[in-house]
């Protein structure tokens, strides 16, 4: 039987990338995003799911699960991917509205995408699936001035410990992939200089997104018997272990 993915955030960067890759390994895919250009341009052509959609909006999280539910009949896999950055600044430097839009993606979109994937996997025949919740290095430690991505991120890795607890009974396996400087829009000007612990400017290096794709692939392919809570992917010379 061919096997089912849904990847939100589909529409660029790491998304993009792992949709890609499941397409070219004959998976079939759906790809959840807020516009719908940017979803068909990740699909290229090939024969994807275009769910449009805003994750933080429970409505827009229904509709495209019923959709999943009506073409396809079950889901195998939910790459839980949206999610979104405030500006690098001082907390009281960033707006209440900064904040909430962050929280409303990384935090409620994340927790609503994953409680649809959950129900339908522990009601569909044969039962069970796996989760894989879109971490980072921030769920480990902090860059400067990130209060709200870095809670945000923390948060998953809560939601990550928890499903792969309660999904024990339903055959539903969750974990998490901590990504570091996987190359996309969000992480562009890291080679033009990024504020470090100790107030300098600094170029990181990064890696493509495709590596993520590869590593998305690995935990996706596994038995439901075997899991990878926790994996940390990224750009071999990032400053990570000196953010320790």
């Amino acid at each position: 039987m061919q096997k089912t993915i849904l990847i939100t955030g589909a529409g660029a960067g790491i998304g993009r990338a792992v949709a890609r890759r499941f397409l070219a390994e004959g998976w079939r895919v759906a790809l959840m995003g807020r516009r719908e250009a940017t979803l068909q341009e990740t699909a290229a052509g090939q024969d994807a799911l275009i769910l449009m959609g805003d994750v933080g909006v429970p409505t827009d999280v229904e509709a495209a699960f019923s959709r999943i539910r009506a073409e396809w009949g079950r889901l195998d896999v939910l790459f839980n991917n949206a999610g979104i950055a405030a500006r690098q600044a001082p907390l009281d430097e960033i707006a209440v509205k900064e904040w909430l839009a962050v929280m409303q993606t990384n935090i409620s979109g994340t927790v609503l995408c994953a409680r649809a994937a959950f129900g339908l996997m522990r009601h569909q025949t044969p039962q069970g699936g796996r989760i894989i919740n879109n971490g980072s290095i921030s769920a480990h430690v902090p860059r400067p001035g990130s209060v709200p991505y870095t809670v945000s991120k923390h948060a998953v890795t809560g939601l990550t410990k928890t499903l792969a607890l309660d999904g024990r009974a339903f055959n539903i396996a969750c974990g998490q992939i901590d990504v570091g400087n996987a190359l996309s829009e969000m992480t562009q000007g890291f080679a033009a200089g990024v504020k470090q612990a100790d107030g300098s400017v600094k170029a990181e290096p990064t890696m493509p997104a495709e590596e993520v794709a590869s590593a998305v692939l690995h935990m996706a392919s596994l038995p439901l018997t075997t899991n990878v809570p926790f994996m940390t992917i990224m750009a071999r010379d990032m400053p990570f272990f000196g953010r320790a």
